[in-house]
C-alpha cells in the first residue's frame, strides 16, 4: 500500500506521518515546504492547488490533513473540491482528517453540532467551512473516500494511548459521558482505517 499524506508538517499531519515511518510503510510526504520535514521519507514538494491527477495516480490511499489558514477557511471547502475532482473515477482512496461539527447529535439525524454553534464564535469559520466541504464530499459520485471526525475535544499534545473507540457520523461520548481524543491516538485510527479498503464513508473516533 503506498500512502501520500499531504500536509505531512502540519499538527495531525506530523503525526500521521510518524506513525506511518513507525508502520514502516511506504508513505510520501505531500507538502508545499520540503524543507519543514524531519523523517526520511520521499517527498512530493508542491502546493495542494497545484497537484494533478497525475501526480495522486500512484497511490494507493491519499490522506489529507490540510488545514486552512486563519482568514482563509474557504480554502477546506475549496481545497477537497479539487482533490475530489482528482481522484473521482480512480481507485485511489480519499481519507480526510474532518472536524467534529459535521456530527450528528440526535439519533434521528436531523441536527448536526454544527447547528448549535454561535456564527459569533471565533472557531465558527472553520467548523462551518469543514462542514460545508464534507457534505460536498458525500455528494460526490465515483469516489472512494473515508471522512473521520475527532471528538469535541481535540488535543494536540495528548499522550498516545493506543486505544480509541470508531464510531458513526454521530456524536459519541465514553463512559465518563466525555467526548475527546489526541491526535496522536486519532493518527493510529486512520493509519488503521488506511490499511482497511473495505472502509468507506463518515466515521468518528473518540477516546474510550
Amino acid at each position: 500500500m503506498k500512502i501520500g499524506i499531504i500536509g505531512a508538517t502540519g499538527q495531525v499531519g506530523s503525526l500521521l506521518l510518524a506513525e506511518a515511518v513507525k508502520r514502516q510503510l511506504d508513505v510520501t510526504a505531500i507538502v508545499r515546504s520540503p524543507q519543514k520535514v524531519t523523517a526520511a521519507v520521499p517527498i512530493l514538494a508542491k502546493d495542494l492547488f497545484a497537484l494533478t491527477k497525475e501526480d495522486l495516480a500512484p497511490f494507493d490511499v491519499v490522506i489529507d490533513a490540510f488545514n486552512a489558514p486563519k482568514g482563509h477557511e474557504e480554502l477546506h471547502e475549496t481545497s477537497l473540491a479539487h482533490l475530489t475532482k482528482l481522484l473521482q473515477g480512480t481507485t485511489t482512496r480519499l481519507l480526510v482528517v474532518g472536524g467534529a461539527s459535521s456530527l450528528f447529535v440526535d439519533e434521528g439525524k436531523t441536527k448536526r453540532m454544527i447547528d448549535g454553534v454561535s456564527s459569533d464564535a471565533p472557531f465558527y469559520p472553520t467548523a462551518h467551512h469543514m462542514v460545508e466541504a464534507s457534505l460536498q464530499l458525500k455528494a460526490t459520485p465515483n469516489l472512494h473516500w473515508l471522512y473521520l471526525s475527532p471528538a469535541v475535544y481535540f488535543y494536540p499534545h495528548g499522550v498516545q494511548t493506543g486505544h480509541y473507540q470508531l464510531g458513526d457520523d454521530q456524536l459519541r461520548e465514553n463512559a465518563a459521558g466525555k467526548s475527546e481524543i489526541s491526535m496522536a491516538d486519532y493518527a493510529l485510527a486512520m493509519l488503521d482505517l488506511a490499511a482497511q479498503p473495505e472502509k468507506e464513508g463518515h466515521f468518528s473516533v473518540y477516546q474510550q
